[in-house]
């Protein structure tokens, strides 16, 4: 599509799991000789790159009276700083991706006439989202089919992931087969979890010696985790690389065999863009447990498995293990089908989809405060 160069302005909190995809729909965009800016809350603002960044005051609505208040006070110094931002940028265009830091920009963004589009990317609509559906042209999301959508106008596009992930998905999974050698990926967030940090390493010493002697693990802790997590590897005599952050997860993913992780959106799309089989173990305290939501979505499709953390135990998951180390084609298998799932033309899609929103007349701007209260 060939349009004159415009001015889109996206939406995304400081997090990795909203800002890398904003980053890779941002780069699109730019290649396609578009004016971009991406309001963000401080911590976004942080981030490193040749992006315009705006920082945008952003917080939950959250604690007693005194604490809505102030937040409230604060919501709407968030919707004048992003309207202001979009003015002097004369956006044309905002694209939210979820979560509290894009309410101010959603809501200046309609306050002003400009056309909004949501980015759903959990397989059920999130909070924030489902409150501000209703002021945007269009939900861009992230599974074919997303509960809690109703009859809101929506396009299924796929997650934006990095460049770097796009590459990795060249990188054919191999199986590890006989006596190989079977690289296994474990992290949990920026953070790592500490249920990994538990179960993970009891769980191999579970195995049988022929089989432990074979696993290669790669794993993101806590600091905290770190030394005993490390010193067990070693006593088992399993070769271990023990970090607290990784920089190249998407290489490192790319040569595993099986990735143990969260659930959340980014993780997904990455696992399945690069093409790996996957054992999801969703965050039990996340929002509306849409973890749940979109492991379950993965499961059924046949791409990964889905396991609770309430029966994430080492006996569990070293009875996985133990089946995958014996039967190679079971891993290959799921390997293939989350290859069969992966957007990695999601960025362009979401490109094409925010030029041609730009084709049908804005918005008239109108009152939101019956709709805020609401």
């Amino acid at each position: 599509m060939t349009r004159d160069s415009l001015h889109i302005a996206l939406a995304a909190g400081g997090t990795g799991g909203h800002l890398f995809s904003a980053i890779a729909l941002a780069e699109v965009l730019l290649a396609r000789h578009h004016q971009v800016s991406v309001l963000t809350d401080r911590r976004g603002a942080r981030f490193g790159t040749n992006i315009q960044m705006r920082s945008v005051p952003a917080t939950r609505l959250k604690g007693g009276l005194i604490g809505k208040v102030a937040g409230a006070f604060r919501l709407a110094a968030g919707v004048v700083s992003a309207a202001w931002h979009l003015k002097r940028d004369r956006c044309q265009l905002l694209v939210g991706f979820g979560g509290y830091p894009s309410v101010p920009p959603v809501l200046a963004a309609k306050l002003q006439g400009i056309p909004i589009i949501l980015v759903e990317q959990n397989a059920v609509l999130g909070r924030a989202n489902s409150r501000l559906a209703r002021w945007a042209q269009t939900v861009a999301t992230a599974f074919p089919k997303v509960e809690k959508l109703g009859t809101t106008s929506h396009h299924f596009t796929g997650i934006p992931v990095r460049p770097a992930v796009v590459a990795a998905r060249s990188e054919a999974y191999q199986p590890s087969v006989d006596e190989g050698r079977f690289q296994l990926l474990v992290f949990g967030g920026s953070q790592g979890a500490h249920v990994f940090a538990d179960v993970v390493p009891q769980a191999c010493a579970l195995l049988p010696g022929n089989l432990r002697r074979r696993l290669q693990v790669t794993q993101q802790t806590r600091p905290e985790d770190e030394f005993s997590v490390r010193s067990t590897y070693a006593e088992l005599g399993i070769c271990a690389h023990i970090a607290t952050f990784f920089d190249d997860l998407p290489a490192h993913m790319s040569k595993s065999h099986l990735v143990i992780a969260r659930a959340g959106a980014s993780t997904i799309a990455e696992v399945l863009t690069i093409g790996r089989p996957a054992v999801l173990v969703p965050y039990p305290h996340a929002m509306d447990d849409h973890q749940t939501e979109n492991a379950r979505a993965i499961d059924a499709a046949g791409a990964a498995w889905l396991m609770p953390q309430t029966a994430f135990t080492p006996e569990a998951l070293a009875g996985r293990l133990k089946t995958l180390l014996t039967l190679p084609d079971c891993a290959a298998q799921r390997a293939a089908t989350a290859f069969k799932l992966g957007r990695p033309d999601a960025a362009d899609s979401l490109a094409d989809l925010a030029e041609s929103m730009l084709q049908a007349p804005a918005p008239e701007p109108k009152t939101l405060l019956r709709s805020v209260a609401s």
